[in-house]
């Protein structure tokens, strides 16, 4: 392992969890993986949530990869990478020993960086967590530790902006938009727009009145966006409006709403899914399961089906309160009561879903703000011919605790697919729950 190299990255496990590939992203640099971390991964592997399938998706790609130097001289990661080392030892180093006498896992893991480092005096040796406290451990005893920032955004700008206001437009070009349909077509170059991105939504001003409106990169215009209820639910600002628009055009098919607690992000999404049941075979909802105050499934009573029901409540609660607006029409609420029997409206564990292929699906997935880059990138790659996604959720309510706003799925889909031509990201800013709910939202 002396041979000469910019670098040796020695991996925790939360980052494998995070990232089942995270070994290919550190270029022509060497990896290692503490014995330590296999040992944390085989607890990981049997379940449904997201850690357990990325623990099992590691282990297949170590055992397609692994031969019998592994744990000697390496294996090759492939051309333009380094080698992957799994790093076994015996001893336990007295500065790790002397500092945190306790020998948990993260002591074993910190003690495998600080052999590799001892063993390998010419090159720099970091150990990449996620866990800022093991980080903090590691400095203390001179080892160099890092955050994994391979997925990781620069600054969240382009989420938490509103739609872009155009001032000073000409009242009679407004006018000419609310006119009949033949007379709707206005450039941007028109109303002041410089460089409008595919699906971008405006509000244009002038002195006298406003419009929303929204930009359509297939015949390069701008056209006005009428407010629509859609299955009972009305939108109640622009942004609103806005998601109902995206959500219902058949041109876009990946979408993020991002919005604090109480904006309607999946109560617009289910809508939307609910007016277009007829275009789609199936509507999907689902959340991934984060369990909070680290409290795991096992603390809750019952079976499996009554372990998974409080975490998928919000998202039943979501179709009472559209049953509860169409209370004066039988005939849809009897639809989404047939729909839910049939399966054509599924509410489940993003984990369930996982796997199985999904053509001609309105897909939504809420809470999306605790997966990771790459757990969004695989719920995509699912998508069949004719399938819809929307992930929704608030990139400032995480629960995982590996993830940031800077670094989980959301953000980074939001940010990356931005411009792209079947994508668009709206981002929700007014609380509509209730009063109250703004409020807490907003002060606390």
């Amino acid at each position: 392992m002396a041979k000469k190299k910019n670098k040796i990255f020695v991996l925790d496990t939360n980052v494998i969890l995070h990232n089942y590939r995270a070994i290919y992203a550190f270029r022509e640099n060497d990896i290692v993986i503490p014995i330590t971390v296999l040992e944390e991964l085989d607890k990981f592997k049997k379940g449904d949530n997201e850690l357990s399938w990325s623990a099992r998706q590691f282990t297949r790609e170590l055992d397609a990869i692994a031969g019998d130097k592994l744990f000697t001289d390496g294996v090759e990661l492939g051309e333009g990478l380094g080698k992957l080392y799994v790093k076994t030892h015996a001893e336990y180093p007295a500065i790790v020993k002397n500092a945190f006498a306790e020998q948990i896992p993260d002591h074993r893991i910190l003690a495998t960086a600080q052999i590799v480092k001892e063993k390998n005096k010419d090159v720099q040796v970091i150990l990449v967590t996620k866990d800022i406290n093991l980080r903090m451990k590691a400095k203390s005893i001179g080892v160099v530790a890092e955050d994994f920032e391979n997925d990781k955004l620069q600054d969240l700008d382009t989420i938490e902006e509103g739609v872009r206001v155009i001032q000073n437009v000409d009242s009679a070009l407004i006018s000419k938009m609310y006119g009949k349909t033949g007379e709707l077509i206005v450039t941007p170059e028109e109303v002041g727009i410089e460089h409008p991105k595919s699906h971008e939504y405006f509000i244009l001003k002038s002195d006298k009145s406003s419009i929303i409106a929204y930009y359509n990169a297939n015949e390069k215009i701008i056209t006005r966006v009428v407010k629509r209820q859609v299955f009972g639910i009305e939108p109640r600002n622009a942004e609103q409006t806005f998601a109902l628009h995206a959500l219902t055009n058949k041109d876009i098919r990946l979408i993020a709403i991002t919005g604090k607690a109480g904006t309607g992000k999946t109560l617009v999404a289910l809508a939307a899914a609910l007016e277009q049941h007829e275009h789609y075979e199936q509507i999907l909802l689902a959340r991934p399961i984060v369990a909070l105050g680290n409290k795991d499934l096992g603390y809750l009573p019952g079976g499996e089906k009554d372990k998974i029901r409080p975490y998928m409540l919000p998202l039943f609660d979501n179709i009472q309160v559209i049953k509860q607006n169409l209370h004066r029409n039988g005939e849809q609420v009897s639809l989404i009561d047939n729909m839910l029997k049939d399966g054509r409206l599924e509410i489940s564990p993003l984990a369930y879903i996982r796997g199985r292929s999904l053509p001609k699906v309105f897909f939504i997935i809420d809470e999306a703000q605790n997966l990771t880059p790459h757990e969004v990138k695989t719920i995509i790659t699912r998508a069949g011919e004719g399938t819809k996604i929307i992930f929704t959720g608030d990139i400032q309510q995480i629960d995982s605790p590996y993830l940031d706003s800077f670094s989980n799925g959301l953000s980074v889909l939001s940010t990356k697919m931005k411009g792209q031509k079947l994508f668009t990201h709206i981002n929700l800013v007014r609380g509509e729950r209730s009063e109250l709910a703004e409020l807490a939202s907003t002060l606390l």
